[in-house]
């Protein structure tokens, strides 16, 4: 049903622009605030562990807003900047209208409470095991981003796992955009970044289908147009997403091989593709949607 069009990557891969090295994630607070590593911590796994429901997004009010990831992190934001983080205990105790006034939205909308559930996972993961400090989730990895992901891959809060043809699948999406995000934000330097592969969402794809690097099957982009929920777990929502990774795999390999060399990591690649996806040229167009907890 998807495949990867592998004739069109060296050609894509150079005529990519990407950097050398990926930029420093902006700051979890307001320019020129100084949060400190806790909160910095605390920030980016908080909004990780609910940086998912891209299934949801039309349906959520986005305000000034133009994405759905960025109407959840504006949310988490406003949050630190009034009140300050979220203790861990604080997490284990929050409910889906709490989340939903933070983040202006129905307190009944069925995100609002998968959101609940998965924040209070955390607070109890950070609380039973690491005192209630976010940074320490972070050193607890030894300077290992694929440490720091396997052990997230056990917590219900960043699980994601697909089964395809008998076999487990382990995207971890949300797991390694947290190491990601915690190393760009300098809570912590990762030595092995470049074991990370990209985050497998829903608009990587959707670009990569749309430049000709992936090709999908015609009744599955009517599907798509259509507006048909993809089920999650599906034999063509997982190959969307595992093609996607393969691609970008190959693009970075593309690159190494270049002349002269680029090296650059899936997850730099990740980072400029989601860019690109902003554009109105892919922004017009319906990517596919699937409603679950992994992206």
């Amino acid at each position: 049903m998807v495949r990867v069009n592998e004739a069109r990557i060296a050609d894509y891969a150079l005529g990519l622009q990407v950097v050398a090295k990926a930029p420093v994630a902006a700051t979890s607070l307001g320019a020129g605030a100084s949060p400190g590593r806790e909160t910095e911590a605390a920030f980016w796994l908080t909004l990780d562990a609910i940086n998912f429901g891209s299934g949801w997004f039309p349906t959520l009010r986005k305000g000034r807003q133009r994405t759905g990831y960025r109407t959840i992190a504006a949310g988490v934001r406003r949050r630190f900047e009034s009140e300050g983080r979220w203790r861990a205990d604080e997490l284990t105790r929050i409910t889906p209208a709490e989340i939903a006034a933070w983040l202006e939205q129905d307190p009944d909308h069925e995100l609002m409470a998968l959101m609940a559930v998965a924040l209070r996972d955390l607070g109890e993961q950070v609380q039973r095991l690491y005192g209630r400090s976010f940074a320490a989730v972070a050193d607890a990895a030894c300077g290992s981003a694929v440490s720091l992901v396997e052990t997230l891959a056990g917590w219900r809060c960043f699980t994601d796992v697909s089964t395809y043809d008998g076999r487990q699948i382990p995207f971890l999406k949300r797991a390694q955009i947290a190491a990601a995000d915690l190393h760009r934000a300098g809570v912590a330097d990762f030595r092995d970044l470049n074991r990370l592969t990209m985050f497998a969402d829903n608009l990587v794809p959707h670009v990569l289908r749309l430049d000709g690097v992936l090709w999908f099957d015609p009744e599955l982009v009517a599907r798509i147009q259509r507006g048909e929920l993809i089920e999650h777990g599906s034999p063509e929502e997982v190959e969307i997403r595992a093609c996607a990774v393969h691609a970008v795999e190959l693009l970075v390999a593309a690159l190494a091989r270049a002349d002269p060399p680029r090296e650059v990591t899936a997850a730099q690649l990740d980072e400029l593709l989601w860019n690109r996806g902003q554009a109105p040229e892919y922004k017009a167009l319906p990517r596919h949607r699937s409603r679950s907890t992994a992206y």
